[in-house]
């Protein structure tokens, strides 16, 4: 099943420890993913957009920061589809927004050499919403 959610099918699990899977990958996308991702995103997308210079020695260190974690995203997902649960659920979605701008740099190499990450987020980037 791509990563979609037929109606009527909850984004967030019922059972209380598959919620906290769920929060707990929650937190890492924010605590970790997100501290690196979207600076990436500012320095390789709004910066040319506004027509300001990328600069290099923010991407580097982000993108280094960046790939520690996708490290860690590519040992769990070795071992499942998904962060969370079965099929695509909220810890997946909170990543979408800055994956469609990072999917549009240098950054994606990142991405795309780790096989179990770049089939994930192929996953979730084709979902039809």
């Amino acid at each position: 099943m791509e990563c979609g959610v037929p109606d009527g099918i909850p984004l967030i699990p019922q059972d209380p420890k598959k919620m906290a899977i769920v929060s707990v990958w929650i937190e890492v996308e924010s605590q970790t993913f997100n501290t690196s991702a979207p600076k990436l995103s500012h320095e390789l997308v709004t910066n040319p957009v506004f027509g300001m210079n990328t600069n290099e020695r923010i991407v580097e260190e982000n993108q280094e920061k960046l790939g520690k974690v996708l490290d860690v995203y590519e040992s769990h997902l070795a071992g499942s589809k998904h962060l969370a649960v079965e099929d695509c659920g909220l810890a997946d979605l909170h990543h979408l927004p800055i994956l469609s701008h990072l999917f549009r740099t240098k950054t994606k190499a990142l991405f795309d050499s780790r096989r179990h990450v770049n089939a994930w987020f192929a996953d979730i980037l084709a979902r039809p919403a």
